[in-house]
């Protein structure tokens, strides 16, 4: 019997493919639920292995310490605060409807007080465009214009650790290094490079698929491979 395909045995789990969460400073999330607002200083900038942005440990005013996510030109001793009256300045956390249009935001919630979802990449900044009503429309790092509740909360400002990707690994050991810290399927060995009883598009007398590539969402997973319940195959004529 042949092994399981790559997709399989992600699919069953185990320690290999999951994130290793238990070396993750924080969550990161907005504090408080937006009604009252909560101040405090930055006492240090800290590498955290779950991401690529730098974090900062923040002490609030009851002594408390909390992480939040990094915005460039934040350093230490600088306040920040989160709530509806704070001022709109970089590395405060508002509502959206209390952030004036044209504004560099970054960590968004996607529901109201879920402690932020997007735009939390190094180097990314999102654009508040638009408001209607109860919705606020963002310009997305991807281009698109999304549209959110304006009670959810953003951060204003870009996320620091701009330029990371523009820094080559060099060599293979500092990016083993850096997939380690993920669940990311690497290296990746492609299917027509294996043998037969490995992979679907494995085997032959050279490297070729040998069958459809386009294949259904449905399939069993041991034939899901290539390109899964694609919209559409072929040359594009426009």
């Amino acid at each position: 019997m042949g092994h399981r395909i790559t997709t399989q045995n992600r699919g069953r789990g185990g320690p290999t493919y999951r994130a290793p969460s238990h070396r993750y400073k924080a969550e990161l999330k907005h504090i408080g639920d937006g009604t009252n607002d909560i101040t405090g200083s930055i006492i240090d900038i800290e590498h955290d292995p779950a991401r690529n942005a730098p974090i900062a440990l923040v002490k609030l005013e009851d002594g408390q310490k909390v992480y939040m996510l990094v915005t460039e030109g934040i350093g230490i001793g600088e306040p920040v605060a989160w709530g509806t009256d704070v001022a709109v300045k970089n590395g405060n956390t508002l509502p959206l409807i209390n952030i004036p249009t044209g504004s560099f935001i970054c960590n968004i919630e996607s529901r109201p007080n879920d402690g932020g979802k997007f735009v939390r990449s190094s180097g990314v900044q999102a654009v508040v465009v638009d408001k209607i009503g109860e919705r606020v429309g963002v310009r997305m790092p991807s281009g698109k214009t999304k549209w959110f509740n304006a009670r959810c909360r953003a951060t204003i400002g870009i996320v620091a650790g701009g330029g990371r990707v523009e820094k080559p690994f060099v060599k293979a050991g500092n990016k083993s290094h850096k997939m380690r810290n993920t669940a990311s399927n690497w290296p990746r060995v492609r299917g027509v490079a294996m043998n037969v009883i490995d992979h679907p598009f494995g085997g032959g007398g050279h490297q070729h698929t040998g069958r459809p590539k386009t294949i259904a969402r449905g399939t069993s997973p041991g034939r899901t491979v290539g390109h899964v319940a694609a919209r559409r195959t072929g040359k594009s004529r426009k």
